[in-house]
This record gives C-alpha cells, structure tokens and sequence, in this order.
C-alpha cells in the first residue's frame, strides 16, 4: 500500500484519480482548496478509511508523509483560470516549488499534470513532445499556459539538480462525468445547452479542431506513468489522437441528445487553437498505453450525469 498525495483531488480529474487510486490499494490523501474542485465530486469516498481530506492551498507549503504525489492543483478552464490570472500563476509555480519542495524532503515521487497549452496555438500538426509552442506570453490564455511551462521547468530542474523522482504528463483535452456545468469547456457547454434547449455557441466557425479523451483512459495514462522507470521523465502527451472538428461535435451532441437547439457562431476568442490533436507515439512506446473509450461511449456516460445534475 503506497501513501499517494493527489494535489486538486477533488476537481474533475482529481476525483477520478483518487477513486482510481482507492480501488487499488492504495491510501490517498486529497488536497484541494475547493475553488474549481467540489466536496461532491469525493463524498463517495468518505467511507473508505483509506481515503483523507485536507483543504489547503497548494501555493503555502504543506508537511506530510507521502510515498507518491500527483500535482493536479490549478484552474484548467479559460474561465475560471482568467478569473484571477495571478493566483493562477501562483498556483503553477508556487505549487509546483512546494509540491517539489516535499518530494525532495520525502523521496517521493511526484507526477506534474501539465497541459496541451503549452503548445499554445501550433504550428505543428499533430503535436509531438519535441515542439516548442507558439504561445502568446502577453495574452489572455497567458496565466495558464506560461504557468505550466514554468512548472514543467522547475520539474526538470529539481530533476537535474536535486534527483526528485519527477513525471511529466502533457494532458489534452479529457471530459466526462463531474465536469464544472459552468467551467466554459466546449463537452460541457454543448450537453448543458442542448439539454436545456438552448442555443449551442460555437466560438468561430467550427471548422477548428480538438481532440477528446474520456476520463477513464486519462486517469489511466496517469497512473502508467508514475509506474514507468525514474529514468524516464517525460514530458508525455496524453490525449486521444481522433481528431473532430467543433462542429461536428455540436451536431453530434445535439443528436445524442436528441435536442431541438441551434447553433450560433461568435467571434473566436484571442489565441484560441486553430487545431489540437496530440502526437502519442511517445506514450505508447513507454507506457504502453493508448485511449481506448470511443467518443460516442463516453459522451452517452456525460450526458446521462449532467441530466442527473440538472434534475437536482
């Protein structure tokens, strides 16, 4: 049985992870300070004697035993992560310099939940680990984006300078049950909407791509990271290379739902990717691992959560 800290547990990601973590054996202590995370995404766990919560905020440090940690603390929609950029900022970095801070202490190793921001808006397509980025330091999407290139940074040097035992995993877009309603992610707006019969709003024209992974073969990857060798760091993108279009999304939501709702087209937000569709090879070389939930699947499992949550 490992002691594994899962900073943000109680978020979207962070909450599938923890329950994960439970069913194999392990003993999970959940941080999360509840700004975009919720007490009702882990109240299924409180009965596990295995399972713990702390509410803390990762930018001040915290001193406990761990053998494994997942730094999954910080805001990862453009609306709740514009909504206060320097506390997002703060969350990347200081985060990351605490959460480092108690791997070093403990010898534990300690897992980064980057992001496919860091690409910005690419020049590559699809994109491997070895691209660079095209991101915009002055703008919007600033907060988030530098941010989690400045944490992958100072993963690689507690790495280099320290031994800490680091991962580091590149994470595309991932839905599923226990998504934010209101968190603006483009699975979430378009069930909410045509659940409600109101309008689908496509930001442009919906000809700009992304790529979708279920949370199951998210958490998933995860954890076959933090199990490969220390000799491999990453970064490693996890993400579902089946690329569709925003608009074949809208339509193919307002199917399963069997909505009668339209879509409108606004104007497409600064810096906003054109295409997002991640190189795995890399993943599927060392961690053996590739998404195996198919879209259709894993949007019939959300829809059918978010009508629970809109009949509460």
């Amino acid at each position: 049985m490992k002691r594994i800290l899962v900073t943000g547990g109680a978020g979207f990601i962070g909450s599938h992870l923890c329950e994960r973590l439970l069913d194999l054996g392990n003993e999970v202590i959940c941080l999360d300070n509840y700004f975009t995370g919720s007490k009702m995404n882990i109240i299924h766990l409180l009965d596990n004697h295995y399972f713990e919560i702390i509410r803390h905020d990762i930018t001040m440090p915290i001193f406990i035993e761990t053998d494994e940690i997942y730094n999954l603390a910080c805001p990862a929609s453009p609306v709740h992560y514009q909504y206060n950029g320097i506390k997002t900022i703060k969350t990347s970095v200081m985060g990351s310099i605490n959460t480092l801070g108690l791997a070093k202490r403990t010898r534990s190793k300690v897992l980064l939940a980057s992001t496919s921001e860091i690409y910005g808006d690419p020049s590559v397509h699809p994109q491997p680990e070895s691209y660079w980025g095209n991101v915009n330091t002055l703008g919007p999407r600033a907060c988030y984006d530098e941010g989690k290139r400045c944490a992958e940074t100072l993963f690689m040097n507690y790495h280099i300078q320290n031994k800490v035992r680091i991962k580091i995993a590149r994470i595309f877009n991932t839905y599923g049950p226990r998504m934010h309603p209101n968190d603006g992610r483009v699975v979430s707006n378009f069930i909410v909407q045509a659940l409600k019969g109101d309008d689908l709003t496509i930001f442009g024209n919906g000809s700009h791509t992304r790529s979708f992974q279920y949370i199951d073969d998210l958490t998933d990857g995860l954890i076959k990271l933090m199990g490969t060798p220390d000799s491999f760091t990453g970064p490693v993108n996890l993400g579902n290379p089946a690329e569709i279009s925003v608009g074949e999304l809208a339509q193919t939501i307002i199917g399963m739902t069997g909505s009668k709702s339209k879509i409108v087209y606004l104007p497409l937000p600064e810096d906003d990717p054109k295409q997002r569709k991640p190189d795995i090879s890399l993943a599927v070389k060392e961690l053996k691992w590739k998404p195996v939930v198919r879209l259709e699947d894993g949007l019939g499992k959300t829809i059918e959560y978010f009508k629970e949550q809109l009949k509460a």
